[in-house]
């Protein structure tokens, strides 16, 4: 394993301690990661959207989106469901019609999103604390094979993405949490290509047990 590095029990490659300041994550940071990517930002939202409707088959009434970035996918979840929450460390502005949640312990939820979010996150045992129904996960799929691979991923960034999941860890990790994998899916590399024939980009939508 490389150095600063640890394998959680549940499989997940964990940094151990930071690499120098750690990241701050403002409206700079939002625009930088949002910005360049144009229309193909819409297209990922609707995406996920109808990937969501299509594993689960039952009213949605209220969901949050934990990291939401540009707001963009909320933005278009506002349209379809009831009641649509966000929750950034950012500062970024929510769409009109999105309620901010600051205590994301605080309230019930039928759906609760994690789109390149989760892994940024200094601890992560508190989604078992999470009141709702289902979790719907986007993050960056490692396949960890040698230490020179891993060094050498794109989505290994230090002090950014501090924990790195396969389809395996993933699963693990949420069932531990209290949640059994409903569908485990590439869908978002019709999208966000890798260069080699890998699978890129990891999702998963998990109910509670």
């Amino acid at each position: 394993m490389l150095k600063n590095y640890i394998e959680t029990s549940d499989g997940v490659i964990k940094q151990v301690e930071n690499f120098g300041e750690k990241k701050i994550y403002n409206t700079e940071y939002i625009s930088n990661s949002y910005d360049k990517y144009g229309e193909k930002i819409t297209n990922m939202s609707h995406l996920r959207l109808g990937f969501l409707l299509a594993v689960i088959n039952e009213p949605i009434n209220t969901i949050l989106d934990i990291g939401y970035g540009n707001g963009d996918f909320l933005k278009l979840c506002s349209t379809f469901f009831p009641k649509t929450y966000g929750h950034d460390v950012s500062g970024y502005s929510l769409p009109e019609g999105c309620e901010f949640v600051d205590d994301i312990l605080s309230r019930k939820f039928d759906v609760v999103c994690f789109f390149d979010s989760l892994e940024h996150f200094e601890e992560i045992e508190f989604v078992s604390k999470i009141d709702t129904k289902y979790v719907f996960i986007s993050l960056p799929w490692c396949h960890n094979h040698s230490d020179e691979w891993l060094e050498n991923w794109k989505h290994r960034r230090p002090n950014e993405h501090l924990y790195h999941f396969n389809d395996k860890s993933l699963k693990t990790f949420m069932k531990r949490m209290g949640y059994e994998c409903m569908i485990i899916s590439n869908f978002e590399d019709v999208i966000r290509k890798s260069k080699n024939k890998e699978y890129n980009i990891l999702s998963g939508i998990f109910k509670k047990i």
